[in-house]
């Protein structure tokens, strides 16, 4: 076999042209799930995937598959992938990098002479961004059966709509119950990723190769007052929903600060304020509570401390208080199988490389319900990601994609 060439200028064009599908002016991107915009990168992936030679289907729920047919069809195959979707005024590299880099990895692989004995999928996960329903890694979770067709059923967007609603107003055909797929239907998963954090490229570092991904568990929090004229309640007369919510924020943060971990963290990312005057005082207020670690155990303390902290404020400040919990996913270890097969990759290719913890979650976390998962990290400028600034070079980017097909020759050869 020829060496592995990676075409970074090829690459970097496919990066280039995905980014202009967005409802955001460059370099911002803005591609929310079933958008026109969405739409239209999903055409542009299929045709890249269609003039490579690699079978194309869909599921129900718009997950997309590209399948490089090994020698031995009836052998489990092997799948890497990411996402497409973007948050409003994210940028181009997100997600994006795993499945074009998949692409060109695929591309080198076949380049190369390599042919797999197993099969390899690219997988494009349908909305690994939270942005339309509340709720991210809406494909894979939907794909491990994670989240049931009911629980699916349940969610809305702005307008009222259900996911089924979206994806049949989108042609996407079939039954819901038909996209989750068995335990084992994967020899292997392995996604390529931006860190989205500085570690890499402060300690000059090629590869992070992820031991372990965090989980979240979401809550949402309705803090009910009264409301009231800004000048005429006293201040020692008002339940003030607002200052009540705030006091709990604060809780929030010192909770996760108190169990003395790098690995726990706690955000309050949302607050709704009614009825949002001036001169009124806040009767109700809502808020979200994202809290992460990679310790499941330590999470679920910090999930109970907050609650309690929450009841507390509220019954000192005489509101009522509502909690909701959206999510609570278990974190996940990545397997031997994936991460040696990183580490030999990195240590053919002379990369640099370290392992480390992934801290945001991806569509990894529910593929390790269905087969052993790993990921590599590439550097990104300064950590920076979800804006427009957000940049991956082209050398680091190269990097990661030779890796990544180093991993799929072992895996499926």
């Amino acid at each position: 076999m020829a060496a592995l060439t990676i075409d970074i200028q090829r690459l970097e064009e496919d990066l280039d042209t995905l980014a202009t599908f967005s409802a955001a002016p460059a370099p911002a991107v803005t591609r929310v799930l079933f958008s026109d915009e969405d739409m239209a990168a999903r055409a542009f992936l299929k045709k890249r995937f269609t003039d490579l030679g690699l079978q194309v289907r869909e599921d129900a729920l718009g997950n997309t598959f590209a399948r490089w047919t090994g020698r031995d069809p009836e052998l489990a195959p092997v799948a890497t992938g990411s996402h497409i979707d973007a948050i409003p005024f994210a940028g181009r590299f997100d997600g994006t990098v795993g499945v074009l880099g998949a692409l060109e990895a695929v591309r080198a692989l076949q380049a190369s002479g390599f042919t797999p004995e197993r099969s390899i999928d690219i997988i494009m996960f349908t909305a690994e961004e939270p942005t339309r329903f509340g709720i991210g890694c809406l494909g894979s979770r939907a794909l491990a059966g994670v989240l049931s067709v009911e629980g699916m059923l349940e969610l809305r967007d702005a307008q009222g709509q259900s996911p089924d609603d979206v994806r049949q107003a989108r042609a996407f055909a079939g039954e819901l119950s038909d996209v989750a797929i068995a335990s084992g239907s994967y020899h292997a998963f392995i996604e390529l990723h931006i860190e989205q954090g500085p570690w890499l490229e402060r300690e000059h570092l090629d590869l992070g190769i992820v031991s372990a991904i965090a989980a979240p568990a979401s809550l949402t929090v309705t803090v009910r007052g009264e409301g009231g004229h800004a000048g005429a309640v006293l201040m020692l007369e008002r339940c003030d929903a607002l200052t009540a919510a705030a006091e709990m924020a604060l809780a929030v943060e010192k909770t996760a600060k108190n169990t003395n971990s790098n690995d726990s963290v706690a955000t309050v990312g949302m607050f709704d304020v009614h009825p949002g005057a001036v001169n009124s005082i806040p009767s109700q207020v809502t808020f979200t509570i994202d809290c992460r670690d990679t310790d499941l155990v330590r999470r679920d303390n910090m999930v109970t401390d907050i609650r309690q902290h929450i009841n507390e404020i509220g019954e000192a400040r005489a509101v009522t208080v509502e909690v909701t919990i959206l999510n609570a996913d278990a974190p996940a270890s990545c397997a031997p199988l994936v991460t040696e097969a990183c580490q030999n990759a990195a240590e053919k290719l002379e990369l640099r490389s370290q392992t480390m913890v992934s801290r945001a979650y991806h569509d990894s976390l529910f593929m390790a319900q269905i087969c052993p998962m790993g990921m590599l990290f590439i550097p990104c400028r300064d950590g920076i990601s979800h804006r427009p600034d957000e940049y991956s070079s082209p050398a680091a980017i190269a990097k990661g994609v030779r890796a990544l097909a180093h991993v799929l020759r072992r895996l499926a050869g």
